[in-house]
Order: C-alpha cells, then sequence, then structure tokens
C-alpha cells in the first residue's frame, strides 16, 4: 500500500516563475530515478511563495534514502537550493506534514 505524504516548502523571493519554468519539464533521467524509488505521483500547489507537495510512494523514507546520493537527483536538488529558503538534506528522516483530518 503507497504512502501519501504531504510537504510544504518556501521559494526565495522573487523565485515563482523560474521554480515553474524548471518544472515545466523535468529532466528524464530524474523522472526515471523517481519512478524507481517507487514514486507513483507527486504534484505541487503553489501560493505566493509557498509551495504544497502530495507524493504517492511506495515508502517515502525509503524513496529519500535512494535519491539521496543518485547522480539524476544531486544536480537537481543543487538546482533547488538556489531557489528555496531552506536546502534540504534529503536524509528522509522527515515524515512530512502531519493529516489533521480527511473526508472518508
Amino acid at each position: 500500500m503507497a504512502q501519501r505524504v504531504a510537504l510544504h516548502t518556501r521559494l526565495k523571493p522573487g523565485k515563482e516563475a523560474e521554480y515553474e519554468r524548471v518544472h515545466a519539464v523535468i529532466p528524464p533521467e530524474l523522472d526515471t530515478a523517481l519512478r524507481e524509488a517507487g514514486v507513483h505521483s507527486w504534484r505541487i500547489w503553489r501560493d505566493g511563495r509557498d509551495l504544497f507537495h502530495v507524493v504517492e510512494v511506495e515508502d517515502y523514507g525509503a524513496m529519500r534514502n535512494a535519491l539521496r546520493d543518485h547522480a539524476a537527483n544531486i544536480p537537481w536538488q543543487a538546482r533547488m537550493a538556489e531557489l528555496l529558503e531552506v536546502e534540504d538534506d534529503y536524509s528522509g528522516n522527515d515524515s512530512g506534514i502531519s493529516l489533521v483530518w480527511e473526508l472518508p
């Protein structure tokens, strides 16, 4: 059974349009790496500088650990560090945003 994990990140001021341009098409090797790491889908919404992600993945911690040192992910994370306020260590120790309520 796949996990659904919500995440929140924040853009550096003035990076909104650049972030959207960069995400218009992700590198094919990153797409492959994400899928091989068990990601079924990854959606991102933006409200101003705030980004909200919903990731459907087999095992979130395992995915993060698998991608941490992956050759396709390293340059992508370096690029994201230019756009996001907080750098991500890709430790896999986080569990995302806590779910408060869901319509059954």
